[in-house]
């Protein structure tokens, strides 16, 4: 399916400047209509808080802000015009434990370079066609963090939060029928 990018705003925080113009030029072949681009997510940030575009893509490894903590910036400061607003996180590491590490960051969508242009247009697709539900509680707030939505789950427990707070209620229900409470 073709996208119609033309008003969308896409800001490219990435340090490497040939990987810079890579992903403007990407973003100005599909068509999207306002481009804003730097070289750090302290920059990264600013720009943000006065554009407020659509869709943020930013680079792991910046100084003296990374792609992570530009993230944490616009997930959790209270001058940050969109919370919600989808991050796209690329970087060349894959590692599952820097994909987990990304993801409780907040992060939207984790990209491996290299990648294609193809790859750069379903990512802005399934971050449209597709938008997270997103948590927002005492040490999280960012998109669900569970991607798989399986009908097959059986049990009545879903979180490791969900076993201790039955066995309370189990604990409860034992000393009420056995007359000690």
């Amino acid at each position: 399916m073709a996208f119609d990018f033309k008003k969308m705003s896409v800001l490219v925080v990435e340090d490497t400047l040939p990987m810079r113009k890579l992903l403007v030029s990407l973003f100005q072949t599909m068509g999207v209509g306002k481009l804003l681009a730097t070289d750090n997510g302290e920059r990264g940030f600013e720009i943000f808080r006065k554009e407020s575009p659509d869709i943020v893509i930013a680079d792991w490894h910046m100084m003296p802000v990374n792609g992570i903590e530009l993230t944490r910036e616009i997930r959790r400061n209270i001058m940050s015009p969109n919370r919600l607003v989808p991050v796209i996180l690329v970087t060349g590491y894959s590692a599952l434990s820097r994909v987990g590490q990304a993801r409780d960051a907040g992060v939207t969508e984790f990209m491996v370079k290299p990648f294609s242009a193809n790859d750069l247009a379903k990512r802005l697709a399934y971050v449209i066609n597709k938008p997270r539900d997103f948590i927002d509680c005492v040490t999280y707030f960012g998109p669900d963090r569970r991607r798989r939505r399986t009908g097959d789950f059986r049990g009545p427990l879903r979180r490791s939060e969900d076993a201790r707070e039955e066995a309370m209620r189990a604990a409860g229900a034992s000393s009420l029928s056995s007359g000690k409470g």
